[in-house]
């Protein structure tokens, strides 16, 4: 599932090609995604000037002079920028001509992704007004960690991936954040001290920021905006490493279901 780096490895890719063009034409081919593709939306954003994109969490928004499209990626979800138009494959489910001719193309194959249209502030749209702050705002910090975790009994790791909590540390990016901390991810939320939770929001950062800078994780499905995967995996401390050794002292990386999701730590580094 496309996670925060992903999306802003996409944003990335297709706001150069796309701010200050204006929309020409939308063909939706499948309306049924995880919220029906509404016919309103191709009428309002005809003709409508790209101002720019932007991220929210996982969310992309493409603010135009009229209104602003929201984009989710869903679990498969994909946009590329093509010069051309070479015919749909099955699972291309809506393509946006721009005014120079380049043609942006969503595509999903389990169709678990979004377009939806709002003419208000997007911040404040039911899908995004109650998100948690964002990890790589320089106001993230700790404290902001030890506040949402007062009182909290559940697992960390589950606490960390909460959209209230923080937004965009996925799976993926919670396990290696937590092992780069030093905290196991079974450890109660709130029992964790001040000092430990400056170490994890830092860890955070750092995780997400060389993520981005390496274009995402590449996993299953995903491709940034120009259609190339993402190399992350390649520094994967403990993700998907399970038995093989942990890269700080050699002890084999542990497996556990933590939260329905699988979690994976070295029981001699993190307490």
């Amino acid at each position: 599932m496309p996670e925060l780096p992903e999306v802003e490895t996409t944003r990335r890719g297709i706001e150069p090609f796309l701010a200050g063009r204006s929309i020409q034409k939308l063909v939706v081919r499948q309306p049924a995604l995880r919220w029906p593709v509404t016919p309103e939306l191709a009428r309002r954003a005809i003709n409508s000037r790209i101002l720019n994109i932007s991220r929210r969490g996982k969310y992309l928004l493409v603010r135009t002079e009229t209104g602003t499209l929201i984009i989710h990626l869903g679990m498969s979800g994909s946009l590329r920028c093509l010069d051309s138009a070479p015919p749909p494959g099955k699972h291309d489910h809506i393509d946006m001509r721009l005014d120079n001719g380049t043609l942006l193309r969503y595509t999903d194959p389990r169709r678990f992704g979004a377009w939806l249209w709002t003419e208000d502030d997007p911040l404040k749209h039911p899908l995004l007004r109650d998100l948690g702050p964002e990890p790589l705002a320089t106001t993230f910090d700790g404290s902001t960690l030890v506040r949402a975790a007062q009182r909290r009994r559940l697992a960390v790791k589950s606490f960390l991936m909460d959209s209230h909590t923080v937004v965009g540390v996925g799976n993926i990016y919670a396990n290696e954040a937590l092992f780069m901390a030093a905290i196991h991810p079974q450890r109660s939320a709130g029992r964790i001290g001040a000092s430990r939770y400056d170490r994890l929001a830092e860890a955070v950062k750092s995780v997400l920021t060389d993520a981005i800078r390496q274009g995402g994780t590449t996993l299953r499905d995903f491709s940034g905006g120009d259609g190339k995967p993402g190399y992350f995996r390649q520094s994967l401390h403990v993700y998907g490493r399970t038995g093989q050794p942990c890269p700080s002292c050699a002890a084999p990386i542990c497996e556990k279901r933590v939260g329905q999701r699988s979690s994976f730590y070295c029981k001699s580094c993190q307490r």
